[in-house]
């Protein structure tokens, strides 16, 4: 590569770096969420155009129409697959989604240290031992990262359980599983090229058994949090793979990423009252605490009919929604909003309330309320909201049951006891749609469906606002 051509492409780099920063800047509001996205967008495409301009490939001269061949059916495939998986996936399978693609940047550090090493020519020396020791570390996250992100996406998917797998003597299996991995390490450090490639496979192996067992071990209510961790661990792959093949772009593209994703993580862990190793290594929604008993229904429910919920929402002066996962399953953000503009339309004060683990994805109900056109002043967060329930005439939750439990503040045996919880039953009048009295993705009951204030409106959540629609409308009509 010629020194112009150099030049040129580590002042590209400079500038992708920027815009990823002002990418992951403008991705922490709603507000300018989508300025972020372009600004992430405009930043891989200058690195994917300058990465393609500087190509060399061994015995191929820069530019040659072998190498740029390789390079544009690679982009065009993997294109035309990001393409039909963006129009074909919904919203409610966006957190799978993110799974699964966390597991392909895992499994492509692995391929990356795995093949770097067999063209390395590794015959000693302390260069190629740090080389040796970045082509172990990245081959160790990014199989983690693969084999826990496909156990996530199982999980989340439904294909597995959302019960932890809580083996007998686990940590001490983790350990062991680590300090076999160093011992190999330090074999495969020793030989020369390829000779050592039983031990680099060997590592690999162990830690895709490790990032399984660690993700089994995590209970469904946590899977929001391990979403983000996983996002963090392929960020640190990626950042491997940068040392590995010494790109600078891809060095402080993944840190972004690695760093960012720990950071959200942390912050979860704290809305829920959990350190981020409880998660990691926890056994959430496992069974309950000691000292506690199987108990039965705290009372009875109150069934609601579609004119009682609209003639609660006709006399409400302030209502707040709590939108849940039900909501994501139902699809029911558009009607939603189309209820709160008649409302607003009515006088009614409404305003949404979001809990930082709501959905099974960082920030999923935001994305599901910006899709829907939902105005940013409408929307806050759980801190923000809480002591507001009291003065409330309605509080209407769509498809959440863990985020509104208040087994959480007032049962120590409960499994999710010390978590923060949006504090619903403070409203004068409470609505729950739910499909059914099924528990909710932790597996805990929840008491504030049995609660005097409570009532119940079954059925599919977009069906029933539907109908409060119909009926808020027939209404409106009349008084016209």
């Amino acid at each position: 590569m010629t020194d112009s051509i150099a030049s040129i492409q580590r002042l590209a780099y400079l500038a992708a770096c920027l815009l990823f920063i002002y990418s992951l800047r403008g991705l922490s509001t709603q507000e300018t969420a989508r300025r972020g996205n372009l600004s992430g967008i405009a930043g891989m495409v200058l690195a994917v155009v300058v990465t393609a301009v500087a190509l060399r490939a061994p015995g191929v001269s820069t530019g040659s129409t072998e190498a740029w061949g390789l390079l544009a059916g690679a982009i065009a495939v993997g294109a035309a697959i990001g393409a039909v998986v963006a129009a074909r996936v919904g919203m409610t399978s966006m957190p799978e989604l993110v799974a699964i693609l966390h597991s392909f940047v895992g499994a492509a550090a692995v391929l990356v240290g795995i093949a770097n090493y067999l063209e390395a020519d590794n015959t000693g020396g302390a260069g190629s031992a740090v080389h040796g020791v970045e082509i172990v570390v990245g081959v160790f996250i990014g199989a983690v990262t693969f084999a826990g992100s496909v156990v996530a996406f199982g999980k989340l998917r439904g294909t597995l359980g959302s019960r932890p797998l809580l083996l007998p003597g686990r940590h001490l299996a983790n350990a062991a599983m680590a300090v076999a991995s160093v011992g190999l390490a330090a074999a495969f450090l020793r030989v020369p090229s390829p000779d050592g490639l039983w031990a680099l496979l060997a590592i690999t192996a162990i830690a895709c058994v490790l990032g399984a067992h660690l993700v089994l071990a995590i209970g469904g209510g946590d899977m929001p949090v391990v979403v983000s961790m996983l996002n963090s661990y392929s960020g640190w792959a990626a950042a491997a793979a940068g040392f590995m093949l010494s790109n600078d772009l891809l060095i402080v593209t993944g840190a972004l990423v690695g760093s960012s994703g720990a950071i959200l993580s942390i912050i979860m862990c704290r809305a829920m009252n959990r350190s981020i190793w409880n998660v990691v290594f926890g056994g959430f929604g496992a069974a309950p605490a000691k000292g506690s008993s199987p108990s039965g229904p705290a009372g009875t429910i109150q069934e609601a009919t579609v004119l009682e919920v609209a003639d609660l929402l006709i006399s409400a002066r302030s209502v707040i929604i709590i939108p849940g996962y039900g909501m994501a399953v139902a699809q029911a953000q558009h009607p939603v909003k189309e209820l709160t503009t008649l409302l607003l339309r009515r006088g009614t004060k409404v305003r949404y309330a979001i809990h930082p683990v709501a959905g099974r994805l960082p920030g999923h109900m935001n994305v599901l309320l910006a899709e829907a056109n939902v105005s940013y002043d409408l929307v806050e967060e759980m801190d923000d909201i809480n002591d507001d329930f009291g003065d409330t005439d309605l509080a209407i939750v769509i498809g959440a049951n863990d985020i509104v439990n208040p087994s959480a503040l007032t049962d120590a045996t409960s499994p999710i006891y010390g978590m923060p919880v949006l504090e619903v039953w403070k409203a004068a009048r409470v609505v729950m749609m739910k499909r059914s009295m099924n528990a909710g993705y932790a597996g805990v009951d929840n008491p504030l469906s049995y609660r005097p204030n409570t009532l119940m409106l079954f059925g599919d959540a977009k069906a029933m606002v539907g109908k409060l629609i119909g009926a808020l409308t027939s209404v409106a009509r009349e008084a016209a």
